[in-house]
């Protein structure tokens, strides 16, 4: 694991040890720029006394633009966005 991906994992609020070691998952392409948006926003998670309540939708168009996301995508990225972001909090709650 490289050390940015790391940095992301450790951001995101998991450890080494929440990830198994498995064969890579592909990604397909037209789900891509969610995936990249997703990971843009690694560090803006919003956490209270019992741990990540979910991503700060502020900073969603700031990271769009920096991507280069087309304007008319922003909307499915927004709804291809939270369904990741509620998975992760599935995951990280399932502790």
């Amino acid at each position: 694991m490289s050390e940015k991906q790391m940095g992301e994992l450790l951001a995101a609020g998991f450890s080494p040890d929440d990830v198994e070691a498995g064969e890579p998952v592909e990604i397909w392409p037209e789900n891509l720029p969610a995936y990249d948006a997703f990971c843009g926003m690694s560090t803006q998670w919003r956490v209270g006394m019992s741990g990540a309540t979910g991503l700060d939708y502020n900073a969603l168009p700031v990271v769009l633009r920096l991507q280069g996301a087309p304007r008319a995508d922003w909307q499915q990225l927004f709804v291809d966005i939270r369904v990741m972001e509620q998975q992760a909090l599935l995951s990280m709650r399932a502790e």
